[in-house]
């Protein structure tokens, strides 16, 4: 898909609400440099990254979150601000009510999920598609080695959760393998986040 056809057609208004896409995957598969492609690639089209917020502080080379103190998130929470909300690891994790604006007014909507909250997201919002990356087991903990945030242990821990959620179903769920090069799953993603858009 060329950068000419999205600009061509970025401004075009679909007809009906736009799509939430739910990208979920292993720690190391990739998730996070995809969603950068994808998003470098969708810069003019009608397809709205969501910033999560996490009481987790921003780091250099981390994700561009919008960090919250607990107090802040606990104040939110209460007060209804979030569409999606779970904890992981020690930390708060939220999607705000803004993605629903978003939706309505027919903008595709991605954001960086959990795969454990994922029922809850679905019960949430029933027409969630799922966008699962996979990648073997041999290159998810060369990965991860690489990284060199884990010990030992923890690579393990890291590989028998991602077996733990290798059979994930979902009506809608979609599956890219990053096995290959960032281009080659990279562009899968951005085709599956601008085809509900451009086929209007």
């Amino acid at each position: 898909m060329s950068v000419e056809f999205l600009q061509k057609n970025a401004n075009s208004k679909p007809s009906r609400p736009g799509q939430l896409f739910y990208v979920i995957g292993p720690s190391g598969v990739g998730k996070d440099s995809l969603l950068n492609y994808a998003r470098q690639q969708l810069g003019t089209a009608p397809v709205i990254f969501a910033h999560r917020y996490i009481t987790r502080p921003p780091e250099l080379q981390g994700e561009n979150h919008i960090y919250l103190s607990e107090t802040e998130f606990n104040n939110r929470l209460q007060r209804g601000c979030f569409k999606f909300d779970w904890s992981s690891h020690g930390w708060q994790y939220a999607l705000g009510n803004e993605v629903d604006m978003w939706l309505q007014q027919g903008l595709n909507v991605v954001m960086n999920g959990s795969r454990g909250y994922l029922a809850e997201a679905s019960r949430r919002h029933p027409e969630i598609i799922p966008v699962l990356i996979t990648a073997s087991e041999v290159n998810l903990r060369q990965r991860l080695i690489r990284r060199g945030r884990e010990t030992a242990k923890g690579i393990e821990e890291r590989i028998q959760r991602a077996r733990a959620f290798s059979n994930l179903k979902h009506s809608n769920l979609v599956v890219i393998e990053n096995d290959s090069t960032i281009e080659q799953a990279g562009d899968q993603l951005v085709s599956i986040l601008w085809i509900q858009v451009g086929d209007e």
